[in-house]
């Protein structure tokens, strides 16, 4: 008996792996610093969490709406016009099981059997997978570290086809943390005036963990709203990653695309979660402010520790809780019974000897990088950059 060719459309999220590597040697009774998975290590703030403990009690526990309750479609567009100043209805939204299944939605929505979408690279390890679950088309267009990881519409002209379908990005960048300022978008955006067959999927997930300046939403130009896909949850600004809630806000063509597929997968989100995130998206954000200053201070702690260790070459990451040093310096080397090929081969050189977890820039579109996130207390990133530098120095 054989299983589904489907399943060999696509990967296993190398982040997800790594993690599970983690996991094991620490059952093992190893003790493994997690500097891999992308999850803000604070509890979810207590005034979210007593809307959900009055949601219960109020006995919002039956089937919810597909596309979600009434009231948080509302308050996601209240969200929309406070932060981003831009202006969508009810219909617009649609609430989903993760920010991962509202872009799913998106692109199985969208992309058709060959057709092409558009990635700047670095990206999230999930972007490409599901444009080959779609039967698509992945086209990587090649950032460079000395532009900070971001593409000019130079290079996003060039890589646009009259098969292109989908623009796919995110800004703050998973995983190198780059942030596209207004002038930026606004210069992509010009490329993206001239091709009215290609929508737009922003990924603004990190919206809240921005260190540079005003997030600014390329779903703010005018000419382009009605082709943009804004994907947003809860997860990294609010410390909700087990709550599991995403949503898109799209023109109502689209967004009744989207609950159509969700229609087939999940009906509708969490009831509780969705009366939680009521309050998160309408209520006080200073918790969500200060886990930013937060995530700022340790972003100047990893940056020093980096400094220290010969070979890495990293610039400052402007938003998101991640590092992505160039390691290719460390190609070649070994200690005497590990040799260092690539990027996978130093995750798993210091996953065995330095007992610290990574992902490994190849999943990210970015081969001689690897991914190192800052969501950990300040004890374990000091402890775990300890770690990486002495296993490195025994690299010659």
């Amino acid at each position: 008996m054989q299983l589904s060719t489907f399943l060999d459309r696509f990967n296993e999220p190398e982040t997800l792996k790594m993690a599970k590597l983690g996991r094991e040697l620490r059952e093992k009774g190893v003790d493994v610093i997690d500097l891999s998975l992308g999850e803000p290590d604070f509890d979810t703030p207590t005034h979210i969490k007593d809307a959900a403990i009055q949601a219960i009690h109020d006995n919002w526990t039956h089937y919810t709406p597909v596309s979600g309750f009434l009231d948080l479609r509302e308050a996601v567009c209240s969200k929309l016009k406070r932060d981003n100043h831009v202006d969508y209805k009810p219909e617009n939204i649609v609430v989903s099981t993760g920010a991962k299944q509202s872009l799913a939605n998106a692109v199985l929505a969208l992309v058709d059997q060959d057709d092409e979408v558009v990635i700047p690279t670095p990206f999230w390890v999930t972007y490409s997978e599901l444009v080959k679950i779609a039967l698509g088309k992945v086209v990587l267009v090649h950032s460079k570290a000395s532009n900070g990881f971001k593409i000019s519409a130079a290079e996003l002209e060039a890589a646009i086809t009259p098969a292109t379908k989908l623009f796919l990005f995110s800004s703050p960048c998973n995983p190198s943390g780059a942030v596209y300022s207004r002038e930026e978008l606004i210069a992509l955006g010009e490329v993206l005036k001239k091709h009215p067959q290609i929508y737009i999927l922003s990924d603004e997930i990190y919206e809240y963990i921005n260190y540079v300046g005003e997030h600014f939403s390329i779903a703010q130009i005018p000419e382009l709203k009605e082709r943009v896909i804004i994907v947003n949850g809860l997860s990294k600004g609010f410390a909700m990653t087990g709550w599991r809630l995403g949503y898109i806000a799209a023109n109502t063509k689209v967004a009744k695309a989207c609950e159509k597929v969700q229609g087939q997968f999940t009906s509708g989100t969490n009831s509780i979660t969705q009366k939680a995130a009521v309050t998160a998206l309408t209520t006080d954000l200073r918790p969500s402010k200060e886990m930013t200053a937060e995530f700022t201070r340790r972003r100047k702690r990893v940056m020093e520790l980096m400094h220290e260790i010969p070979g890495l070459v990293c610039g400052e990451p402007e938003g998101a809780f991640y590092v992505f040093p160039d390691v290719s310096s460390y190609f070649g080397k070994s200690d005497g019974k590990t040799v260092i090929h690539n990027a996978n081969d130093l995750c798993m050189y210091l996953l065995q000897n330095a007992h610290v977890t990574s992902v490994m820039g190849d999943a990210f579109g970015e081969p001689t990088c690897v991914r190192f996130s800052f969501a950990n207390s300040m004890e374990k990133i000091e402890e775990g950059w300890s770690r990486i530098k002495q296993a490195l120095t025994k690299l010659k």
